[in-house]
């Protein structure tokens, strides 16, 4: 699907503030409230938009201890890792890649021992070969 100036004006508002009235979401994009009303219901859709989601206020999502874990997956197991990494609630991201790893799961906990376990039972999934873990000491910036 290609998108316009004003789609991607109202994606960025949107990444900004998902909860925007449709109201604001017009004067923003300088359109009005009926214009914008029919966008994002074709964006919606279309599968443009896939849903809205929580963003934790910055104090809370610095509060956590995070970690970039790469898995290396066995032949055929992918959906099973998926499957798995899905069921661990501290798995809040799992991206498949290129190289010597397959997949990279981004993990968060409360504290180290909680990510610890957390990473541990990564490692732990039927079929998992290996993993390589990289704790995140600050993060720099966040869109």
């Amino acid at each position: 699907m290609e998108l316009d100036e004003i789609d991607q004006a109202l994606l960025v508002a949107l990444r900004e503030n998902a909860r925007a009235s449709t109201a604001d979401l017009a004067r923003r994009v300088g359109r009005s409230r009926t214009t914008v009303q029919g966008r994002l219901e074709r964006l919606e859709r279309t599968g443009v938009i896939r849903g809205y989601s929580l963003r934790l206020a910055d104090a809370l999502e610095d509060g956590a201890v995070r970690a970039h874990v790469l898995i290396k997956v066995a032949p055929r197991e992918s959906r099973a890792v998926e499957a798995a990494a899905r069921a661990l609630p501290q798995v809040r991201e799992l991206h498949s890649v290129s190289g010597e790893y397959d997949m990279i799961a981004i993990a968060s906990a409360a504290n180290v021992a909680e990510l610890d376990a957390a990473i541990d039972r990564i490692g732990l999934m039927p079929g998992v070969e290996r993993t390589n873990s990289a704790i995140v000491l600050a993060t720099r910036f966040r869109r």
